[in-house]
C-alpha cells in the first residue's frame, strides 16, 4: 500500500504540466504513465475524489483539499473535450502489442472513454440537484464524512471549502438553468423534495448545522491547538456557514421555486429531447453489456416470476398464504419478533447486531476466498440530517493510506423499516463479502494503474454484492432459516423488479403510480420505501438495471468456468479472478474469465 501511495504522489508531482517523458508523437513514453495521467487529469478536476481516497491530503503535494469541483456547463464541455483527446492519445498505442494487465487496462479505459464520448450528446439530460444523490445533500455528506480534520491546516482547508459553497451553488444554478433552456426540467415531485430538504438545512441555527457541528466536534479532539487558534477557527467556520453556505443554498432555493411552475408532471427519459435513444445509451452504459431496454424488461419479467415461485414455497413452509408477494410479506411482518421494539438504545443495538453479523460472515466465508482485505469495516448510522432522502444502506470506501476504514452506513430513520430477517443479507451485500471485499481489495491490487483500483462500474460492483447474497445461501447459511432465506429472496426480487419498473418508466412510458403499484405488489416492501425507490429510478434512468444484470452475468461466467474446468474449478480462485482485477465493464470481465478458463484447461 505504501508503494502505491508513493507512486501516486510521484505521478502527481509530474501532473502539473511537467510531462518530461512525453514523446514527439504526443503520448507518454509508457502506457502505464498514460493510465496514471488520465486518472490524474480526472482527479485534478474533481478534488473531492482525492480527499475521498485519502491519497495526498495534508502533504507537500496537497493542492486540492481546500477546493470543490466545478459544476458549471463550461466544465462539463471541457471534460468531454478532454476525453476525446485522451481517446485519441490512447489509440496511438498498438493494442496488439499489449498483453496481461496492460491489455485489460487498455480495454477498460477505451471502453470508458468511448462510453463517455457517446453520452456527450446527452450530457445535460440529468438532474444534478435531486432528492437521491443530488449535490445539495452529497456535498455536506462529503464534508462531514471524508474531509478529515487532523490539524490546523486541514481545519483551515475545511473552512475554505465551506466558503466555496456559494460559488459551487452558483455553478449549479447556472447548470440547472442551462438544462431548463434545453427542455430538461425535473418533475414537480423532485423539486418539492429538494426544496423541502434545502429549506430545512438552512433553517436551523448555524451553530446546529451539521457542517459546523461536525467541525466543532472534530476540533475538540485536537490537542495541538491553542485556545486562541481554536476560537478563531470556530468563528471562521460559523461565519462561513452563516454566509457562503446559506447564501449558496438560498440562491438555489430561489431558482427551484421559480422552476416549479414549469415542472412537468410526466416522468421518464422518453419525455426528454431524443429520450428513447438516450435511454438506450444509458442501458448499455449501466449494464456494460450490449443489451437493449426491451431485452432487460423481458429478463426482469422472467426473474420476477421465478423468484416469486421460490418465495411461495418458503411461505408455504411457514404457513403464510396470500395472493401476492405483498400480501404474504405483510402477514410475515405481523408475526412477533420480526422487527426491533422502538425503545431506548435500539439504534446502538442495531449497529451492534450488524457488526456481529459481519464478524460471523468473515469467519464463515473464509473457504470461498484466497484473501481478505487489510482494511477494517465499521457499521455506522447514516447522518441524521440526510436520513429522510438517503438510501436505506450504502458503503463508503476506506482511505488508501489506512486512516479511515470501510464504512457500512445503515439508515435508522425508522425502526420499522429494519426487518430482522433481512439483516444478514444486507450485511453480506454492503459488508462481507460484498462491497467491503470488492472495494477494499481493489485498493490492494498490484501492478495495475491506480484507475483500476478506484473507478466504479455499477454492474460489476453491485453485481458482485448481489452475487454474494446468493453465495451465502449456496453454502448453507439459510438451511434451517426460511425467514432469513425469504429476506434474501426479497432482496433479489427487489433487484429483479427494478429491471421491470425502470424499463417500464423510461421505455414503456409507465406513470409513477403504475411503477409504484408494480413494485409494491411484487416486493412486499413498505410503501414509503417503494415510493422513494421509484422516485430514485425516475431521476437516475438505467442505473438500477446494473444490479441484477451484473449478478446474473457473474453467475453465468461461474457456470461457464465450472462446466469447462470440471474438477479443476476452484471457487476461491474464481472469486480471486473476479475481485483482483478490479472494477471492469462486464464485457471485459467476460474476457478476463475466458482467459482464466483457457489458462487452466
Amino acid at each position: 500500500m505504501k508503494k502505491i501511495i508513493l507512486y501516486s504522489l510521484a505521478v502527481l508531482l509530474l501532473a502539473g504540466g511537467i510531462w518530461g517523458y512525453k514523446l514527439i508523437w504526443g503520448k507518454p513514453l509508457n502506457i502505464d504513465h498514460f493510465f496514471e495521467r488520465y486518472l490524474i487529469g480526472a482527479a485534478l478536476s474533481e478534488p473531492e475524489i482525492l480527499t475521498m481516497v485519502g491519497i495526498v491530503d495534508n502533504t507537500m503535494l496537497d493542492f486540492h483539499s481546500h477546493k470543490l469541483s466545478d459544476a458549471s456547463p463550461a466544465h462539463t464541455y471541457a471534460m468531454l473535450e478532454r476525453d476525446e483527446e485522451y481517446l485519441e492519445m490512447l489509440r496511438r498505442y498498438n493494442r496488439d502489442n499489449l498483453s496481461g494487465q496492460k491489455a485489460v487496462s487498455y480495454d477498460m479505459v477505451e471502453w470508458l472513454l468511448k462510453s463517455n464520448i457517446e453520452g456527450g450528446k446527452w450530457a445535460f439530460h440529468d438532474y444534478p440537484v435531486n432528492q437521491t444523490l443530488g449535490v445539495q445533500s452529497a456535498l455536506p455528506s462529503f464534508m462531514t464524512t471524508h474531509h478529515q480534520i487532523k490539524d490546523k491546516n486541514s481545519a483551515e482547508n475545511y473552512i475554505h471549502r465551506l466558503r466555496a459553497f456559494q460559488e459551487k451553488f452558483e455553478q449549479l444554478r447556472e447548470s440547472v438553468l442551462y438544462r431548463a433552456d434545453r427542455g430538461v426540467i425535473p418533475p414537480a415531485f423532485v423539486i418539492d423534495h429538494v426544496l423541502k430538504e434545502m429549506n430545512e438545512f438552512i433553517a436551523q441555527p448555524a451553530e446546529e448545522n451539521p457542517l459546523f457541528d461536525n467541525f466543532k466536534t472534530n476540533l475538540e479532539e485536537l490537542d495541538t491547538l491553542s485556545e486562541t487558534e481554536r476560537d478563531q477557527l470556530l468563528d471562521d467556520a460559523l461565519s462561513a456557514v452563516q454566509n457562503e453556505v446559506t447564501n449558496g443554498y438560498q440562491a438555489l432555493i430561489d431558482k427551484f421555486s421559480e422552476l416549479h411552475t414549469s415542472a412537468p408532471e410526466n416522468v421518464g427519459a422518453w419525455t426528454l429531447p431524443d429520450g428513447d435513444e438516450y435511454y438506450r445509451h444509458l442501458t448499455r452504459m449501466h449494464t456494460t453489456l450490449p443489451l437493449t431496454p426491451e431485452e432487460v424488461h423481458q429478463t426482469g419479467l422472467r426473474e420476477v416470476e421465478r423468484i416469486k415461485n421460490e418465495m411461495f414455497v418458503l411461505f408455504d413452509e411457514i404457513d403464510i398464504s396470500g395472493e401476492s408477494v405483498a400480501e404474504r410479506f405483510t402477514a410475515l411482518d405481523e408475526k412477533p419478533g420480526m422487527f426491533y421494539p422502538d425503545s431506548a438504545g435500539v439504534h446502538d443495538q442495531i449497529i451492534a447486531d450488524y457488526t456481529e453479523m459481519i464478524d460471523y460472515l468473515y469467519e464463515e466465508t473464509k473457504p470461498l476466498f484466497k484473501r481478505t482485505p487489510k482494511a477494517d469495516v465499521e457499521v455506522r448510522r447514516v447522518p441524521e440530517y440526510s436520513e429522510t432522502t438517503a438510501p436505506f444502506a450504502y458503503y463508503s470506501i476506506p482511505a488508501m493510506d489506512g486512516s479511515r476504514p470501510g464504512i457500512f452506513f445503515i439508515n435508522l430513520r425508522s425502526i420499522d423499516e429494519i426487518s430482522k430477517y433481512g439483516m444478514m443479507t444486507l450485511a453480506a451485500h454492503e459488508g462481507v463479502p460484498g462491497h467491503h471485499f470488492q472495494l477494499a481489495l481493489a485498493q490492494e491490487i498490484e501492478n495495475v494503474p491506480t484507475i483500476r483500483k478506484l473507478y466504479p462500474f455499477t454492474a460489476y460492483a453491485e453485481g458482485w454484492a448481489l452475487y454474494t447474497e446468493w453465495v451465502i445461501e449456496e453454502i448453507g447459511f439459510y438451511e434451517d432459516d426460511p425467514y432469513g432465506n425469504l429476506g434474501r429472496l426479497q432482496a433479489e426480487m427487489f433487484r429483479a423488479v427494478r429491471l421491470v419498473v425502470d424499463t417500464g418508466i423510461h421505455l414503456k412510458r409507465w406513470t409513477r403510480d403504475e411503477a409504484i403499484d408494480y413494485m409494491y405488489e411484487h416486493t412486499g416492501m413498505a410503501m414509503g420505501d417503494v415510493v422513494a425507490e421509484i422516485e430514485r429510478y425516475i431521476v437516475m434512468p438505467g442505473q438500477a438495471l446494473a444490479y441484477k444484470i451484473g449478478m446474473m452475468h457473474i453467475q453465468e461466467l461461474r457456470q461457464k468456468a465450472e462446466a469447462e474446468l470440471g474438477n479443476q474449478f476452484d471457487i476461491a480462485e474464481f472469486h480471486d479472478i473476479i475481485l483482483m482485477n478490479g472494477s471492469l465493464p462486464m464485457e471485459i470481465v467476460s474476457a478476463v474469465v475466458d482467459n482464466y478458463i483457457e489458462e487452466n484447461s
